[in-house]
């Protein structure tokens, strides 16, 4: 019994480890494709880069820097220099929607999700497989617990009974009946000196007692051969399940090689895929900016072979709208025509400001001669005004006295 149950905890820990290795060994798809970053995310990441940097700079700490950061600096640095020569650049700048490019980024996102579909249900396939061999661990452990518990219960049945115990004679409840029991031979504790009928010499019960030791013999022995039968059974059991789980074990661990295999084999085609895609993609791209940069140069020579830039002509220079306006980039100067014209002008611009300016200085002199008579006049209202106070006020003080003369004589 102790080599079978040894031996089953044995098997469990081994198929413990192999299923906990296993699942932390998985191959997850999901972990391989990371989303490309946006463009906020790589400007982000680019200013704490600058920013490590400086506070290295500032501290002076020399540190090794790490080969995929400095990887991922150049990659955002080069990103950040290609979008800021498409927005710089005269000649590659488009003004609008560039329809190429959407079309790239559409292209881009198609793969990406193609990708992403072939990667999850590869990942769907393996979590299915996973799910199976799971479910079948599941059972086999169900089913060696439940061997187990029946044993258990069976070695209580038969090795753990109530009435074996050491304990059993304190609360045995035919405790009182058992010390008193019936008349059952002339041989008692029960009974009296009168009541003796045993003699020395006689053994009345000793066919008995050889019969019952044969019996407890043939018992004992019986025992030991069933022990003996139940612990070979036990053992070939053990060794048939250590065999099974083994070969279980060697058949799920071939099983997980090939699905990682194949799934490794789709990453690698994909990852193919994808490359020979982005390579064709660039090479076209560039074939296309180079025939474009092309097309721009010859463009631009024949521009200034053909156009009037380079050349006298003052008619360059005159606005298409409006034929009175001067364009200040294609102007050359004035021609001899011109110059007496702009002259006149000046000149009659001139005379007619110094019209302008002395009717000003003769509407500024009227207008103080005016306000000086104004003053004047006001200035005589006052002194009026004066003169006729001062006389109402003699008048009241001769009116004041002679009243005061009339009271002082009534």
């Amino acid at each position: 019994m102790c080599r079978a149950t040894q031996a089953r905890a044995r098997a469990y820990e081994v198929v413990d480890e192999a299923v906990t290795g296993r699942h932390n060994n998985f191959w997850d798809p999901r972990k391989q494709a990371a989303p490309e970053p946006t463009l906020a995310e790589t400007n982000q990441k680019s200013q704490q880069g600058y920013a490590l940097q400086d506070k290295r700079k500032v501290y002076k700490v020399d540190l090794s820097p790490d080969p995929k950061e400095v990887a991922a600096m150049e990659a955002r640095r080069n990103q950040e220099k290609e979008r800021q020569s498409q927005i710089f650049n005269v000649r590659t700048r488009l003004m609008g929607m560039d329809v190429e490019a959407l079309n790239s980024q559409v292209e881009k996102q198609k793969l990406r999700e193609a990708t992403e579909r072939r990667k999850e249900a590869a990942y769907g396939t393996n979590q299915v497989q996973y799910d199976l061999v799971a479910q079948l661990l599941d059972k086999e452990q169900a089913e060696r617990t439940r061997r187990l518990a029946k044993k258990v219960q069976e070695y209580r049945e038969q090795k753990q009974q109530l009435k074996n115990r050491c304990e059993f004679e304190l609360w045995d409840p035919h405790q009182l009946q058992n010390e008193f029991p019936a008349h059952l031979s002339d041989i008692g504790p029960h009974c009296g000196p009168a009541s003796l009928q045993w003699f020395s010499g006689e053994d009345l019960y000793r066919a008995t007692c050889l019969r019952m030791q044969q019996e407890q013999f043939r018992y004992s022995l019986e025992r030991q051969l069933q022990e003996q039968q139940q612990a070979k059974a036990d053992e070939k059991c053990a060794d048939m399940l250590s065999d099974q789980l083994r070969l279980a074990m060697d058949m799920r661990a071939t099983q997980l090689a090939k699905l990682e295999e194949s799934c490794r084999m789709a990453m690698m085609s994909a990852m193919a895929n994808a490359n020979k895609a982005q390579a064709a993609e660039l090479a076209e791209r560039q074939h296309c900016e180079h025939q474009c940069e092309q097309e721009a140069n010859l463009m631009e020579i024949q521009n200034q072979i053909t156009r009037d830039l380079l050349t006298e002509n003052p008619q360059v220079a005159q606005h298409p709208m409006a034929p009175h306006w001067v364009l200040p980039y294609c102007w050359k100067g004035m021609i001899p025509e011109q110059q007496p014209a702009i002259r006149r002008v000046q000149e009659a611009q001139h005379s007619e400001k110094e019209a302008q300016r002395q009717a000003e200085q003769a509407l500024d002199a009227e207008w103080e001669s005016q306000a000086m008579r104004s003053a004047q006049a006001a200035m005589e209202l006052e002194e009026q005004e004066r003169e006729l106070c001062a006389e109402f006020r003699r008048g009241l003080g001769s009116f004041n006295q002679q009243l005061a003369k009339e009271q002082n004589a009534h």
